[in-house]
């Protein structure tokens, strides 16, 4: 009986550690899921970058008759997109841009726990007139500003908002339009005339100038002092000389 009992007590403790193991490793997988690095969307640009693009874009394609915009997707999934017809509007599929091209990155964020790289892929793509081998030359011409794979990883929004101003540029280079026009600035209110300068002679010499000022004050101190002193001596010595002739007065007296 005692064997018996021995028995079930050790079958009933390796039951009870196996479900102390079992805890443990469901346990840690759980709090590994959450509290690990699963967040993997691909940040879409801000708003003040894409604002401050549609402008640049507009004019541009105002200048040189060809439409501009870009295009952010996240593996499969799009994340953002815009034109010089605004934000949100494909330039594409846009009316009006029978001649367009477009900055295409696809960007994808990979898990801490997965043994891949963060990747991006950089395209140019334009409308059927413009030739592929002029779309190649832009898409390398993206490397000369720092626009690379890079870039586009660390900061998709950024990256693929800052490209698509760079494509009216490279577009010039490759001969496939004018560059685009400057915008001109409004004419500057006259500025109010300037004070007069002065004499050339103390704007030269002020160093000078503020050492001898300086000069005289230490000596009008100088001089000040020693009159005081000279003061002082002198309240000093009459007295003393007055109580001299005192006592030889007395003296001639007795005698």
């Amino acid at each position: 009986m005692a064997g018996k009992a021995t028995a079930t007590q050790n079958k009933r403790r390796q039951a009870l550690i196996w479900t102390v193991i079992i805890g443990i490793t469901v346990g840690a997988c759980v709090i590994g899921a959450i509290t690990g690095d699963s967040d993997t969307d691909v940040p879409a640009p801000a708003a003040d970058e894409r604002s401050g693009t549609v402008p640049i874009l507009r004019a541009a394609a105002d200048s040189q008759g060809i439409c501009y915009g870009w295009q952010l997707v996240d593996t499969y999934d799009p994340v953002s997109v815009g034109s010089n017809l605004g934000d949100g509007t494909a330039v594409a599929d846009a009316p009006g841009c029978s001649r367009w091209i477009e900055v295409y990155a696809n960007v994808i964020y990979t898990s801490s726990s997965s043994e891949s790289n963060d990747s991006a892929s950089i395209r140019v793509k334009g409308s059927d007139d413009i030739e592929f081998s002029d779309l190649a030359a832009i898409e390398s011409g993206l490397g000369r500003f720092g626009l690379d794979e890079d870039a586009f990883v660390d900061d998709p929004g950024w990256a693929v908002t800052r490209a698509a101003t760079m494509l009216p540029l490279l577009a010039t280079e490759r001969g496939l339009a004018d560059p685009a026009a400057t915008p001109t600035a409004e004419p500057a209110t006259p500025a109010a005339p300037l004070p007069d300068a002065g004499s050339d002679f103390w704007r030269d010499r002020w160093i000078l100038l503020l050492a001898t000022v300086g000069l005289f004050l230490l000596a009008a101190l100088f001089v000040t002092v020693g009159v005081r002193q000279r003061r002082r001596q002198l309240r000093g010595r009459v007295p003393a000389q007055r109580a001299g002739a005192g006592a030889a007065g007395r003296t001639r007296e007795k005698a």
